[in-house]
């Protein structure tokens, strides 16, 4: 009879055990912190309790933009242009794109100018001397000082400067005196064509762009 006992009470025992290893469902198992999202690609979300936390959308900072060296030029007032027409002295010289986009030339008048490139304003000129002027005129246009830059804000000298090719927004902020105490260093706000956007220093920047840099407030 102690015997019979003896074994129900170890059945009885390993069946406890039993119970107690197969609880894998109830065991909590942590959410991944937001290093491993960084790490892994995927935003930490915890949904496990009425006070859930889901991760903030990360802050978007806009990438280093290519160079825009390759992009045709685009023409606009405060440029000055060489003109050349070969063969026609009187026609050569040096053109200012006026406020409204436009050169004005000796026989043909104004010229409009802005929104093209240089290759595309030759062809144009070339174009209105044909007509009634110059039987097979060859004009050529080149830019010989580009429109200004302006860089505003916490800068120890903001104002207008000379664009000088390939600057990037670190080289605007050296010309204009460097950083003042207060200014927020690793990003600032560029203009391009009216389009707005924050950006690293390295970014390039371009004719009549607009840099802006603002206070940090710590």
């Amino acid at each position: 009879m102690r015997g019979v006992r003896a074994q129900i009470a170890s059945l009885l025992a390993a069946l406890s055990l039993a119970g107690c290893m197969q609880t894998g469902d109830q065991v909590a198992i942590g959410a991944r912190g937001d290093l491993d999202a960084m790490a892994y690609g995927q935003p930490a979300n915890y949904t496990s309790s009425p006070n859930a936390y889901a991760a903030a959308t990360p802050v978007a900072y806009a990438a280093p933009v290519a160079a825009r060296h390759d992009a045709p030029y685009r023409l606009d007032a405060g440029d000055n242009l060489r003109v050349v027409v070969f063969g026609q002295e009187g026609l050569t010289n040096t053109y200012a794109i006026d406020a409204g986009g436009a050169i004005t030339m000796p026989l043909i008048g104004a010229v409009p100018a802005r929104g093209r490139t240089p290759a595309g304003l030759a062809t144009e000129i070339a174009a209105k001397l044909r007509n009634g002027y110059i039987r097979e005129p060859s004009v050529a246009v080149e830019v010989e000082a580009y429109r200004p830059f302006f860089i505003l804000g916490e800068v120890a000298a903001p104002g207008q400067y000379p664009y000088v090719p390939n600057m990037s927004v670190e080289s605007a902020v050296a010309i204009a005196g460097g950083f003042s105490p207060r200014a927020k260093r690793d990003s600032v706000t560029l203009t391009h064509n009216a389009d707005r956007v924050i950006v690293p220093l390295g970014t390039p920047i371009g004719p009549g762009d607009t840099v802006l840099v603002g206070e940090r407030w710590f």
